[in-house]
């Protein structure tokens, strides 16, 4: 059972309305607002239906029960993508509608990621194991990056990473936005 006052509530705020503001667009009192919001008095469906209106939902949409954000991942959620250089596994699936994109990298010995354009964001590694060079256009032989050591980069610039070793080199790379 949806909780008619915190649904009020919850998309009265995601509006960034007052209760004024509310109050306003629906010719209803604040106080009565304040009141539905806190469960103290039920709204009939035309009250319900204009105060739905006024914060840009529909009925139906207003009792339709969202989906709780997956904040937990587990191995049985990622997404490996194998390719001749490198494997790709992609730890938090759809990350790329978000903000930023995770990925645990495995890079073959004598093999290079894919090459990174220059993007509006920021990059950060951790390598788990494992050493790789961190290339940029300006310095292709590029920087060691350890295991154990983390490299966090503006996306300025054309980039990617290098094991030059003969055995594999994993690594943690977030980017955002998200760029692989």
């Amino acid at each position: 059972m949806i909780d008619i006052g915190k649904r009020i509530k919850q998309l009265r705020i995601k509006n960034s309305l007052t209760l004024e503001e509310l109050a306003s667009r629906t010719e209803l009192t604040k106080g009565f607002l304040s009141q539905l919001e806190r469960n103290l008095t039920a709204p009939s469906l035309q009250t319900l239906d204009d105060i739905s209106e006024a914060l840009g939902t529909t009925m139906s949409e207003f009792f339709s029960e969202e989906n709780e954000e997956q904040v937990v991942f587990t191995a049985n959620d990622a997404f490996i993508d194998e390719q001749d250089d490198y494997v790709i596994h992609w730890i938090v699936p759809n990350a790329q509608k978000n903000d930023m994109e995770p990925i645990i990298l495995k890079l073959h010995p004598q093999m290079s990621s894919k090459v990174i354009e220059p993007h509006e964001g920021q990059e950060m590694g951790y390598v788990l194991s494992g050493k790789v060079f961190l290339c940029m256009a300006d310095d292709p032989k590029g920087i060691a990056v350890n295991k154990g050591d983390t490299f966090y980069i503006k996306g300025d610039k054309t980039h990617y990473l290098k094991n030059k070793s003969n055995r594999d080199a994993e690594i943690i790379w977030i980017s955002t936005p998200p760029v692989f």
